[in-house]
């Protein structure tokens, strides 16, 4: 079976390593990829918005399975395409129908589906230019801080956390008047929830689900999450907190009236569903859905599994996921993200990459902005390489983590020193 992976990420370098470890697959494409994904697999240029390209290189290809990356191209409607054409219909492919792609590509969407659904989360309110006094006056009834979320994709930055209350009025206005593009044409007030973030993960095929390693990742640029939101800056997993009755309460709160909510909106959805949740006294919330995997957890999660990951995609598309075997390693892996020098502000690109081979054979290597220049690997982006190393606990995990991270050598590099440091003595 050949298998194409659609983006260019370090989330997409995890998912072709994994799936090029299956003995099912005989070749794995990554398009348009990136200087590491050219390790596990054959990178092909193309647009990933091009779904022109996308179909030819399908057929030129004879790929059996494409698994969808990006969020963008779920939103623009990606599954949809494959399912209305002659030639694709019969072609696998993970992700969701538009429609399902919509609990990522609006939030008021997901938040109506979630109060429909009765699935915890904060209280809301949708603004647009037609009710922006309403909206002024929602914020004067909650408590600080205040939160206002871009409704549509906005590249992980259209979410604002305030403590002013004029400021929140202000930057509610700017946001609708065009800060973040179309993007911010409505947007979500949402109450703030106070607890510890972690991320979850679900692969379903409409009917069936796994629940795959959890992670936390690390948004703030700087140490003891300062200063400006990143894409992020590194990922732990497993989270101390999420304990089997955590996990009882997510399938029992949240994936299973998700998955039910889905049905009854009759929406196709094979594929991932990443729940942002907010761990309130032990109780989840969710913050967000997303419709694919998330990035840097990805990178450490993909390193926890020990089945066939591609039987499980392979299973997933044809609805059979229930067939299809899962296990996950105990270990804890730390995953330590490498920044270019300015991210996630201006910073150069074209910087030369050295160092790599250096990296000792236990840690996993991920490439995010990368790209080959002749014979040279070089930076090509604001995250550059995401280093993933586990151990029998986080410490043991971060130690072989940051020590392979000094091995790479690029000028400007920057990363955090805390990754798990918040985990390692956590008490509920």
């Amino acid at each position: 079976m050949k298998i194409l992976v659609l983006g260019s990420g370090g989330r997409e370098h995890a998912l072709a390593w994994k799936i090029a470890q299956s003995k099912r697959v005989s070749k794995v494409y990554i398009a348009p990829g990136n200087a590491g994904t050219a390790s596990v697999g054959e990178n092909l240029a193309i647009n990933v918005a091009d779904f022109q390209a996308v179909k030819d290189a399908v057929l030129k290809n004879q790929i059996a399975l494409v698994v969808v990356g990006p969020e963008q191209p779920l939103v623009d409607g990606i599954v949809d395409f494959f399912k209305n054409d002659a030639e694709l219909k019969n072609v696998k492919i993970i992700g969701p129908d538009k429609k399902g792609a919509q609990l990522e590509g609006s939030k008021a969407f997901a938040k109506q589906f979630m109060e429909k659904n009765g699935i915890p989360t904060a209280k809301c309110f949708t603004v647009t230019v037609e009710n922006l006094n309403d909206g002024l006056r929602y914020l004067e009834t909650l408590e600080t801080p205040y939160v206002l979320k871009a409704d549509g994709l906005a590249a992980g930055k259209g979410v604002l956390i305030l403590n002013d209350l004029n400021e929140a009025k202000s930057e509610l206005k700017e946001m609708l008047s065009g800060k973040f593009g179309s993007a911010s044409a409505k947007v979500v007030i949402e109450q703030f929830l106070k607890g510890i973030e972690v991320s979850m993960f679900v692969l379903t095929d409409g009917e069936n689900y796994v629940i795959l390693p959890e992670a936390k990742d690390y948004k703030r640029i700087g140490d003891g999450d300062t200063g400006l939101n990143t894409g992020g800056m590194g990922a732990v997993s497993p989270v101390p907190f999420v304990t089997p009755d955590f996990v009882e309460k997510v399938e029992k709160r949240i994936i299973k009236p998700t998955i039910q909510g889905l049905k009854n909106e009759k929406i196709d959805y094979k594929g991932f569903i990443f729940l942002g949740l907010m761990n309130c006294g032990g109780n989840p919330y969710v913050i967000e859905y997303n419709v694919r995997m998330g990035d840097p957890e990805t990178e450490g999660v993909m390193t926890r599994i020990d089945s066939d990951f591609a039987e499980l995609l392979e299973k997933c598309a044809e609805g059979r996921l229930n067939e299809a075997h899962y296990q996950a390693s105990p270990d804890t892996s730390v995953t330590v993200m490498l920044v270019s020098g300015g991210y996630p502000e201006a910073y150069k690109k074209g910087m030369k990459i050295t160092g790599l081979e250096n990296v000792c054979p236990c840690c996993i290597v991920a490439h995010a902005g990368t790209k080959l220049d002749g014979n040279e690997i070089v930076t090509s982006g604001g995250r550059v390489i995401a280093v993933t190393a586990h151990g029998k606990n986080i410490e043991e995990a971060r130690e072989k983590a940051y020590h392979n991270a000094k091995m790479i050598v690029f000028e400007g590099k920057n990363y955090r020193h805390d990754i798990g440091l918040d985990l390692i003595n956590y008490n509920a």
